[in-house]
């Protein structure tokens, strides 16, 4: 839930780029903060115990714009998607505000597709948020790998609340800004109504 700070009139809102191990959340992270003005960003920061095991996320924030007088900051995170670090998705999905689910398109990663994406629904669950009613872009990176799954069979799978989707190539930034620009407007959307706001 986006969060009011009066004192510096700012108003911040958490992004999460969740999914498969090695399906390029990170590598969306790291494009965007190199387009970002650095007068609006903070450092990019990876966050990690000494043996890697428990924590470990790719984080910074950024200036996007005023909302009545106040600076929207967005918080945004890409979380690993190894099994072992599910207490960490836990963790940093408290208080999401909108989501990037990046699919790996390689066929041959179906399954793990599935899997990161039922992880998420069920993490949301424990927290008590609904899927349905949270901001949510699919992205389908990778879509320059020779053995990929089509678009149509991808959204069948991947897409069940039809959100909006992007074909991406991240090392390349192919379709990264686009996911990331619709992701924000769909949260400053959704924070412009009162309930979704706290102080």
């Amino acid at each position: 839930m986006a969060q009011i700070n009066l004192k510096n009139r700012e108003i911040r809102c958490k992004i999460v780029y969740c999914g498969p191990a090695l399906g390029g959340k990170t590598t969306n992270i790291k494009w965007i903060y190199d387009q970002l003005p650095s007068a609006r960003r903070s450092e990019l920061q990876i966050i990690e115990t000494d043996d890697e095991r428990t924590l470990f996320f790719d984080y910074f924030s950024v200036d996007l714009a005023r909302v009545n007088g106040m600076q929207l900051r967005f918080l945004c995170y890409a979380v690993p998607g190894q099994a072992y670090y599910k207490a960490t998705r836990k963790m940093v999905l408290q208080g999401v505000d909108g989501i990037v689910f990046v699919a790996d398109s390689d066929a041959a990663r179906t399954n793990e597709n599935i899997a990161a994406l039922a992880d998420l629904k069920a993490l949301l669950i424990e927290h008590g948020y609904d899927y349905a009613s949270i901001p949510l872009v699919v992205q389908f990176n990778k879509r320059d790998l020779p053995n990929i799954d089509s678009i149509e069979k991808l959204n069948e799978l991947l897409n069940d609340k039809d959100s909006p989707f992007y074909e991406a190539v991240a090392t390349e930034g192919r379709g990264v800004i686009e996911t990331f620009r619709t992701v924000c407007n769909a949260v400053s959307r959704k924070i412009s109504q009162p309930s979704s706001v706290s102080v």
